[in-house]
């Protein structure tokens, strides 16, 4: 069995992008804080997105990417990471408050200031332990990302 996360990106500004993430029941589990998304869809050859793509500023492209669990060099520490994003190389979802905390990655945490996520520790350290928990059980975990505007 797979568990899947979808992550719905709904509010896409000049700078960022703030997104809910839903657990496999549809549950909101967190609010979510990329790059800006540049349209950028997984259909779309390599050579297509990396001249669309701006590094450090551009959500990587919508699409279903599978989790493991590996050893972070930059974090110091075992984390989700997100295989095979085309263009892309180590999106992790981690810890993080504003767009410049950001490469591609998903940060998660609560959208209660404009811009921003906060509680991001201790939503990831949650969101860690369920990815995590299932991995370990067997499963394989998957995201899904869309679009809703």
């Amino acid at each position: 069995m797979n568990y899947i996360l979808t992550l719905e990106r709904r509010w896409n500004k000049p700078t960022y992008v703030i997104g809910n993430l839903y657990d496999n029941n549809g549950n909101l589990i967190c609010n979510t804080l990329e790059d800006t998304d540049r349209m950028l869809d997984w259909h779309m050859t390599k050579e297509t997105i990396k001249d669309i793509k701006i590094f450090g500023k551009t959500a990587i492209p919508t699409g279903t990417y599978e989790i493991t669990y590996t050893y972070s060099p930059k974090f110091k520490c075992n984390m989700p990471l997100l295989n095979n994003v085309k263009g892309y190389v180590g999106v992790r979802i981690h810890p993080g408050n504003v767009p410049e905390d950001t490469e591609g990655c998903v940060l998660v945490g609560k959208n209660n200031v404009k811009g921003k996520v906060t509680q991001s520790r201790a939503t990831f350290m949650k969101l860690n332990d369920i990815i995590k928990q299932h991995i370990k059980s067997g499963e394989k975990v998957f995201i899904i990302i869309k679009r809703r505007y």
